[in-house]
């Protein structure tokens, strides 16, 4: 086939014009050196979620299982696109249902037939793993509609159906009430001029015989991390003290000279755009010096003299589609911690927790905590309101035995043990700094197992 008849042939896919929507090298890569492509976990992980919520989604909108699902990879984009035609003339939900015409690709995640005045139509929703609609998700919206009306299909109404983050899951397999809609029908029609010009302008990218240029930015990660953000950042200079290392960069002055001045070194960032924290971060970093500040340290924990210190640390994995009943969609599950305690005489115990049995881990980890902490001492953990939320939506989650009324004396207990205040490390972030700067208070820290303890000092 000619180049030209190529270009004339080409249809651009949802997930092409969203490539070229967030930047015109990422289209151009993945049309020309898909293999460069390298998701990181995170992005997998978005796109495993994404697979169980669809799955369930087909469950919710199907209930008696009579519809048909679409699978373009197995059956091939010819086959897939012929047979949604088909099945489109019949009266049956479909799944996954392909349409090609003006210049585009798509597949719906699900058709529902509606009869109005005795003619058939379809209601259009597109199925989201999040909690809320998003911009992009308007843009994903707006070229499925157009691609369907281009192709004749007729469309009644348009909606995005998301997760509902307050949704609890009670028994079984029953998700109903777990996806709510957003109408989008008015807005997603109206923006057909717009997705016309989206595909003329990933065609003349498409077109070119090299990738354009394209430096890499904060666009790389928005609204997602970008694939080929490997191979575009590999030909570019590195920085000794990467910029991304100051914390909280939010005033409009330091993030326009990071972004128009192509900053990418802490070293470039005049002194005068800094707040008090980040220019002490990028003098300790540059120095390759941490920084403690032992007065205040020593302050903080006075009121606490004689009595055992215990420093905690915990971890929680979160699922779409809730696993455990009495769970919401995205609820962090605490299944991990590490504790240890400082004695009066200066010693360090360690004890810890880890569940991996595919159970709800929950009731066990807050039984083997209490039994952990005692009932005596102070625990410091890394960010309290973290912590302090989650043991208490575990004491609700589980009153019985008195587990409830038990929990309360830990969760006041609790106090903030966040570096912000009192340490800084060069910001390497290594675990290990974390562990040097304990010792520098605490001469016996990390002579015990010590692994994933990020606290340092309190505030």
């Amino acid at each position: 086939m000619s180049n030209a008849k190529a270009k004339q042939t080409r249809l651009f896919s949802k997930s092409k014009l969203m490539g070229y929507r967030q930047c015109p090298r990422r289209l151009w890569l993945e049309v020309h050196r898909p293999d460069l492509r390298e998701d990181s976990t995170s992005s997998q992980a978005r796109f495993e979620a994404g697979y169980e919520v669809g799955a369930v989604a087909q469950r919710l909108y199907d209930p008696k299982g009579v519809g048909a699902v679409i699978d373009a990879q197995a059956e091939g984009y010819d086959s897939a696109l012929s047979r949604s035609a088909a099945l489109l003339a019949s009266a049956r939900p479909v799944f996954e249902a392909g349409f090609a015409a003006g210049g585009a690709i798509a597949f719906a995640d699900v058709m529902l037939p509606v009869k109005r005045r005795g003619k058939l139509g379809w209601r259009m929703v597109e199925v989201k793993s999040s909690t809320s609609v998003k911009d992009y998700h308007r843009d994903d919206v707006a070229v499925q509609t157009y691609a369907a009306r281009e192709a004749g299909v007729a469309l009644e109404s348009v909606c995005v159906a998301h997760i509902d983050a307050t949704w609890v899951y009670r028994s079984g397999d029953d998700y109903q009430g777990l996806l709510t809609e957003v109408d989008l029908t008015e807005e997603a029609g109206a923006r057909g001029a717009e997705v016309r010009e989206w595909i003329q302008g990933a065609s003349k990218v498409c077109a070119l015989t090299e990738d354009p240029v394209c430096a890499t930015g904060p666009h790389c990660l928005a609204p997602f991390e970008c694939g080929f953000i490997g191979h575009c950042s590999a030909g570019e200079p590195k920085a000794k003290y990467p910029v991304t290392w100051l914390p909280r960069v939010q005033t409009k002055a330091l993030k326009t000279h990071i972004a128009e001045g192509g900053v990418i070194d802490m070293r470039d960032v005049p002194d005068v755009l800094l707040n008090a924290r980040q220019l002490r971060v990028k003098r300790q970093t540059l120095a390759r010096r941490a920084w403690l500040d032992a007065k205040g340290a020593a302050a903080a924990l006075a009121p606490h003299h004689g009595q055992p210190l215990l420093f905690l640390d915990f971890e929680t994995i979160q699922f779409a589609v809730p696993r455990w009943v009495g769970t919401r969609p995205y609820e962090q599950i605490a299944f991990q911690f590490s504790l240890h305690r400082l004695t009066p005489g200066g010693d360090l115990e360690h004890e810890e927790f880890l569940d991996l049995s595919g159970d709800d881990p929950s009731q066990a980890f807050v039984l083997a905590l209490l039994r952990a902490c005692g009932s005596d001492g102070v625990v410091y953990v890394y960010n309290a309101s973290f912590e302090c939320a989650r043991m208490k939506e575990m004491g609700v989650r589980f009153p019985e035995g008195g587990l409830r009324s038990i929990g309360w004396p830990l969760v006041s207990s609790i106090c903030c043990l966040s570096s912000r205040s009192t340490t800084t490390t060069p910001a390497s972030k290594a675990a290990g700094a974390s562990r040097r700067s304990c010792r520098r208070w605490c001469p016996n820290f990390g002579t015990t197992s010590s692994t994933g303890c990020r606290m340092v000092v309190p505030p």
